[in-house]
C-alpha cells in the first residue's frame, strides 16, 4: 500500500541475515511485528536519520531514548573525542567515574551511592540480586508489560491466572528460575496484595517502570506507586523503580520526582550513557554497602565505568542540568504532536486512545483506555502496521512495535512536527 525505496536497506538485511541471528543485533529492529523490511542507518543528525538509501527521516525513537538533546549532539562528540585521544578503556579507577557518580547521586532522589555497569538488562538484573542479597529472600514480583531487559528473571509471563508463578517466555530461562518471578497486572494494586498475602516474608523486591514505556506508554493510575511503595515498607520488602528509560528523560529528578514517591534501588540506563551503552543502579546507602567489595553480593564488569562511556554520560548529564527549560521544550513539542495527531484520528474517524507524558507518547489504536498489557494488546495490529508504514514511507520513523513508547528528542522541531501531522495526513484514509 505504501512504497519505499529501500533497496539498499533489502541487500544489506539479506546480507546480515548470513551472519547475524535474523540479520539484527536486538529483535524489534527487525520489523517482526510490523512486515517488512528493516532500513539500514548510514548516519544521523540532530532530528534525523539517513539510511543507506538516502532517505531523510524525522526521529522519534531517539536510539529508543538517549539521544534526548539529538543526534551527534557537539557537546557529546567533544566530549567522545577528547577521551578517545586518551585511551579507549584501562580496567582501572578514573577519577571521571567519581565525578560522573557524584553528579547522578547530586541530581537523583533518594540516590546515596551508584554504580555503573554497561547496560539497562545488567543494571536491572544486579539490583534483583542485590535486594535478594540484602533481604535474604528469593521471590519477586514484576508486572506483565514490563520489560526489564532479558535476564532470565524477567523473561516471565502470566500462567493462567494474573496472580500466579511465572512461566517462561523465552526457551533457555528455567522453570526454577520463573517460579521465583511472580506476576501482577500493571495499576491493579489489588493483585500485589494478594501476593504479599500468599508469599508472607518471601518477597525480595517488587520492580516496576514507575511510567510503563514497554507496553507502549503507560502511565500508574491514582496512587498505585504509592500503595506499592506502602506495600514495601510494610513487608520489608525493596522497591526498584526501572528507570532506563524515563532517567534523566523526564526531568532531572526522573519519574521519582514527577511522582513524588521514592524507590530503595533505582535502576538507569539510556540517557545517562548520552547514546553510548551505559547502565547503573543505585539507592540507599544500606542496601548499596551489600556490594562487593564491601558485601558479600557479587557483581563486576571489565568495562563498568569506561572512560568513553563515562565522558558521554557525564556531558549529557551536566548539558541537561545547565539547560533545564529542554524538558518544558520537550513537554510543549510533544503536547502539539498529541493535537495533532488526534485532530487527524478524529477527522478520520480511526478508533484511537493516546497517552503521553514529558517527552513519552504513545498512539494505540482502540477506544479502550490504555492502563496495562492487557488493554494495550486490544489496539488493531493492521491499522498499527499501515500506519507504521505509511510513515516510514513519508519519512518519519516510529518505533516498529505498538508497544513501544515515541521519545521525542529536542532537536525536532515545530515545524517537523507540522511534516509530521503532514505526512499521517496523507495516509490516515488509507489505513
Amino acid at each position: 500500500m505504501f512504497k519505499l525505496i529501500n533497496e539498499r536497506s533489502k541487500k544489506l538485511f539479506e546480507e546480515a541475515k548470513k551472519v547475524i541471528p535474523g540479520g539484527v543485533n536486538s529483535p524489534v529492529r527487525a520489523f517482526k511485528s510490523v512486515g517488512g523490511s528493516p532500513i539500514f542507518i548510514k548516519e544521523a543528525k540532530g532530528a534525523y536519520l539517513y539510511d543507506e538509501d538516502g532517505n531523510k527521516y524525522i526521529d522519534y525513537i531517539s536510539s529508543w531514548g538517549p539521544m534526548i538533546i539529538g543526534h551527534a549532539h557537539p557537546e557529546i562528540i567533544n566530549a567522545v573525542e577528547n577521551q578517545s585521544r586518551k585511551g579507549t578503556s584501562y580496567g582501572i579507577p578514573t577519577e571521571l567515574e567519581t565525578k560522573m557518580a557524584e553528579l547522578v547521586v547530586s541530581l537523583a532522589p533518594n540516590v546515596d551511592k551508584i554504580r555503573f555497569v554497561n547496560s539497562g538488562t545488567e543494571a536491572c538484573m544486579s539490583a534483583i540480586r542485590l535486594a535478594r542479597g540484602y533481604t535474604k529472600r528469593d521471590k519477586i514480583i514484576k508486572f506483565s508489560g514490563c520489560y526489564h531487559g532479558h535476564s532470565d528473571s524477567f523473561l516471565i509471563q502470566a500462567g493462567s491466572g494474573a496472580s500466579t508463578f511465572g512461566v517462561p517466555n523465552s526457551p533457555g530461562v528455567t522453570k526454577a528460575t520463573a517460579s521465583d518471578t511472580l506476576l501482577a497486572s500493571f495499576n491493579d494494586i489489588g493483585q500485589v496484595k494478594d501476593l504479599f498475602k500468599e508469599y508472607k516474608n518471601e518477597i525480595a523486591a517488587v520492580i516496576v517502570e514507575p511510567i510503563a514505556g514497554n507496553m507502549g506508554c503507560v502511565l500508574p493510575e491514582s496512587d498505585f506507586i504509592l500503595e506499592l511503595r506502602k506495600l514495601c515498607d510494610q513487608h520489608n520488602t525493596v522497591l526498584v523503580f526501572d528507570e532506563v528509560m524515563t532517567g534523566f528523560r523526564l526531568g532531572l529528578g526522573g519519574a521519582q520526582e514527577i511522582l513524588g514517591v521514592d524507590a530503595d534501588l533505582v535502576t538507569y540506563g539510556k540517557v545517562i550513557g548520552g547514546g553510548l551503552p551505559v547502565g547503573a543502579f543505585g539507592g540507599r546507602e544500606d542496601i548499596m554497602n551489600f556490594l562487593a567489595p564491601d558485601g558479600p553480593v557479587y557483581q563486576a564488569g571489565t568495562l563498568s565505568g569506561n572512560p568513553i562511556a563515562m565522558s558521554a554520560g557525564y556531558a549529557m548529564l551536566n548539558y541537561l542540568k545547565n539547560n533545564t527549560s529542554i524538558y518544558e521544550s520537550l513537554d510543549s513539542k510533544t503536547i502539539y504532536l498529541r493535537e495533532g495527531l488526534e485532530s487527524v484520528l478524529k477527522t478520520n474517524k480511526l478508533p484511537f486512545h493516546i497517552n503521553s507524558i514529558g517527552s513519552m507518547i504513545s498512539l494505540h489504536f482502540t477506544n479502550s483506555h490504555v492502563v496495562n498489557f492487557e488493554t494495550a494488546q486490544q489496539g488493531d495490529n493492521k491499522y498499527f502496521k499501515n500506519y507504521f508504514h505509511g510513515m516510514l514511507a513519508n519519512g518519519v520513523y516510529l518505533p516498529p512495535s505498538a508497544y513501544e513508547s515515541y521519545f521525542l528528542n529536542d532537536a525536532i522541531t515545530f515545524s517537523d512536527i507540522d511534516d509530521t501531522i503532514k505526512s499521517f495526513e496523507k495516509i490516515a484514509s488509507k489505513i
